[in-house]
């Protein structure tokens, strides 16, 4: 397809008006036209009728109905607030919709006798009646389109019909789902044969996939279900397929193409570390040991991940391979996501290495303009052994004399650019090792990192208990407080999370601001601290520092403190409107006790009212009905278990691959229909296709691969400054 040919204004029905409001909204071109697929299907064969509606109330799922606008009114409160009810009726009953808000838009929106299909949640009002609240609603046909052909009758009803996303500015333009129901049966019979296949036939056989032509028309009008399916599944392989083909040349680039440092392991410095530590490493953690100095030991680049849950010591690991390089004159660097982690691993790292006679510092933004020269002169020396610090390491104007490790800690809260720029600040292509305390699932771990390799600490130290999580209401309270009120006495520390710094009249959540006052009230005969992320570095570290040294012994906090901070006395953490955190997110602040030998405890204080408020005033009310189960699902699963990876896979199912790292963070694309969670089987076959493509025709040079590599660098342009085909 030529660039003037897949020009969106060749489509029959996209005139000027159409075309600005699609690109707008970022479809230049057909070829993003036929990419931009269906949210979901309207399966228009099986609609539910308005008696059997009163049966269905309990079951709490999303059922569509089609009738005929029979009357349309605005009523008012006692309180005067305005409420629009539209009536419908089909040769069963009455069904009336109410909507809270919007109230302007939908006095204008329905024609007497217009055929609408509504699909919400049903459930009943005051009187006993079953009603839809704000539900979502489709045009079938006008009284002006009373004459239309039996073509035009067919795409909006009679068959599974396809739902695409709209705006007001789309909608304007004659693009609600009819309008794009319309402008998508053109592009398919005007343009889809112009869409070159770009798997090899041999490819597509072996895998069983149908044709690219064949996915793109089943995937907008499938005939049956299992049509959709099939389309499906050649989309999902593509998908997967282009991005573990850049995984491959990642992978060979490290391992084929560079040069790397081949360390001698003397192990002097970290022997002697070993023997000064308070405790014994665990098995798990000598393994990982061995594994990470078998790759110092190769030349060419280790690019490894140290998965490890919450507490495993992965710091300690890393410190052991940082002195290694740091034994053979090299420079160690470790990178952290914020400032008060950073901080904490120089604290914690300059106390292990005391005695050691290694040179270890700090680089953050905020720090002053002499302290930072200094900083950065020791580093350009190389006297700077080991160089600690936020994403101010890879500016430009730090120089490194030797590096040759680098560490990066979460790694999932960085970008690939991000690591590709750490690496380039060594001249001799240095070891990266990559650490996150989110333990990733094999699914994710084959597609986010499907790069590295990996290595995972699975056992936590011997004196550790497993922390008591348990799951309280507001009226709970008091006895809570009493339990505080009894470990403070016992001389231990108490952390308390809030999901917001200040009190917002939108969100009816709890504010770390205000409950800190409160907090002093309650426990006046104790030292109370705050700390969120809107704080100076050098006020969250003096709160840190005081709680530290058991100064302060109630810490209310934000999630600032959900990864990285350290203190071994703090026994108790308690989340305030728990319902509101992922279950990662759960599961990190967990993690900031039970890191002594006493017994901690987690209460997660859940009171979830505001989704029953929001019931009432939500659009998408099966939206709120899906949270409200994977809210119980979360507080459920942090009651049963503290092993991370089985955590991690619950999250992964309950938020899907897009949501559990973020796309930009992780930098894995945006799949469109690609799940890795529940597409395990297809990622693996996809997996298996691009890492052989990548051994037998690294250049794609061969005429069957040439369409791979065009689709290739146009699917990952923005990220192809990292690899290099061939």
């Amino acid at each position: 397809m030529t660039p003037q040919q897949n020009d969106i204004t060749y489509v029959k029905g996209i005139g000027p008006v159409r075309a600005a409001a699609l690109r707008n909204n970022g479809i230049h071109s057909i070829s993003d036209l036929l990419y931009n697929f269906p949210f979901d299907y309207l399966d228009r064969s099986r609609i539910t009728k308005i008696k059997e509606l009163p049966k269905l109330v309990e079951a709490g799922r999303e059922v569509t109905v089609i009738g005929t606008v029979f009357r349309a009114e605005t009523k008012f409160t006692r309180n005067r607030k305005r409420i629009f009810f539209l009536t419908m009726k089909d040769e069963t009953g009455f069904l009336t919709c109410v909507f809270y808000n919007g109230i302007e838009w939908y006095q204008k929106a329905f024609a007497p006798e217009e055929i609408l299909a509504v699909s919400s949640v049903p459930e009943l009002d005051k009187y006993n009646r079953v009603q839809f609240i704000h539900p979502e609603f489709d045009r079938l046909k006008t009284k002006d389109e009373e004459d239309e052909t039996d073509w035009n009758s067919l795409l909006h009803t009679g068959a599974i019909i396809p739902k695409y996303h709209s705006n007001e500015e789309l909608r304007n333009a004659g693009l609600d789902n009819r309008g794009f129901r319309r402008i998508m049966k053109n592009v398919i019979r005007q343009h889809l044969q112009t869409v070159q296949e770009h798997l090899p036939a041999e490819m597509i056989r072996r895998q069983s996939l149908c044709s690219i032509n064949q996915a793109l028309a089943m995937i907008h009008f499938p005939k049956t279900y299992e049509e959709r399916d099939t389309a499906l599944r050649r989309l999902k392989f593509d998908e997967l397929f282009y991005f573990q083909l850049l995984l491959a040349y990642r992978r060979k680039e490290i391992k084929g193409a560079l040069t790397g440092i081949s360390f001698k392991i003397r192990g002097a410095l970290s022997t002697q570390l070993e023997q000064s530590l308070p405790f014994t490493l665990t098995d798990a953690q000598k393994k990982v040991i061995g594994e990470i100095l078998s790759d110092m030991e190769q030349p060419v680049p280790m690019n490894r991940l140290l998965q490890g849950d919450v507490g495993s010591g992965k710091t300690i690991v890393a410190l052991l391979a940082m002195l290694t390089a740091v034994e053979n004159s090299y420079q160690a660097v470790l990178m952290a996501p914020t400032e008060i982690l950073a901080e904490q691993h120089w604290r914690s790292i300059s106390q292990l290495v005391r005695d050691l006679n290694v040179n270890v510092r700090l680089l953050v933004g905020n720090q002053k303009k002499k302290l930072r020269e200094d900083i950065l002169e020791d580093i350009r020396r190389g006297s700077a052994q080991i160089v600690i610090g936020t994403h101010a390491i890879i500016q430009e104007h730090v120089q490194f004399a030797h590096l040759g490790f680098a560490v990066i800690d979460e790694q999932h809260r960085f970008g690939v650019a991000q690591r590709a720029q750490l690496r380039e600040k060594g001249k001799e292509n240095p070891d990266v090792l990559v650490m996150t305390a989110t333990p990733i699932p094999r699914t994710l771990s084959l597609t986010v990192y499907g790069d590295l390799d990996v290595s995972v600490i699975d056992e936590l130290p011997k004196h550790r208990k497993p922390i008591r999580t348990a799951v309280r209401a507001e009226n709970d309270k008091p006895k809570i407080f009493e339990f505080v009120h009894s470990e403070i006495l016992q001389g231990r520390q108490i952390y308390v999370v809030y999901p917001l710094i200040e009190e917002s009249e939108k969100v009816d959540l709890k504010a770390a601001t205000a409950e800190y006052e409160s907090m002093k009230k309650v426990f006046p005969e104790f030292s109370v601290g705050l700390l969120h992320g809107r704080m100076s570095s050098d006020e969250k570290d003096d709160v840190m520092k005081k709680f530290l040294i058991k100064e302060i012994h109630i810490l209310v906090a934000t999630t600032v403190i959900e990864v990285g901070i350290d203190v071994p006395n703090a026994s108790v953490m308690i989340i305030e409107n728990a319902e509101r955190f992922g279950l990662s997110q759960l599961h990190q602040l967990r993690g900031r006790v039970g890191r002594g030998a006493e017994q901690s405890y987690c209460i997660l204080i859940s009171e979830p009212q505001y989704m029953q408020k929001q019931l009432i005033t939500s659009s998408d009310r099966a939206a709120v009905y899906d949270e409200i189960r994977a809210s119980k699902k979360r507080l459920q699963t942090m009651c049963e278990t503290t092993d991370g990876f089985k955590i991690a896979e619950v999250d992964l199912q309950l938020r899907g691959a897009g949501d559990y790292f973020g796309t930009r963070q992780s930098g894995m694309p945006g799949f469109r229909v690609a799940n890795v969670v529940t597409d395990y089987d297809i990622l693996l076959l996809a997996r298996e296709e691009a890492f052989t493509l990548v051994a037998k025709d690294p250049n794609l040079a061969r005429p069957e691969n040439k369409n791979i590599r065009y689709q290739f660098e146009n699917v990952f342009k923005d990220l192809l400054s990292f690899v290099r085909v061939g």
